[in-house]
């Protein structure tokens, strides 16, 4: 009975936290306009 308790909290714990999460929304963001450049070492 404690085991089903305790998952009934955590499932309500992660429910109000996605529920905050999607409350505040995602932050306002740009993308850049400059392509990204990545280097490939060379071979020994």
């Amino acid at each position: 009975m404690r085991a089903l308790i305790a998952a009934g909290i955590g499932l309500a714990a992660a429910l109000a936290l996605v529920f905050a999460i999607t409350a505040i929304g995602a932050p306002p963001g740009e993308t850049s306009k400059k392509p990204l450049h990545t280097t490939v070492p060379d071979r020994p």
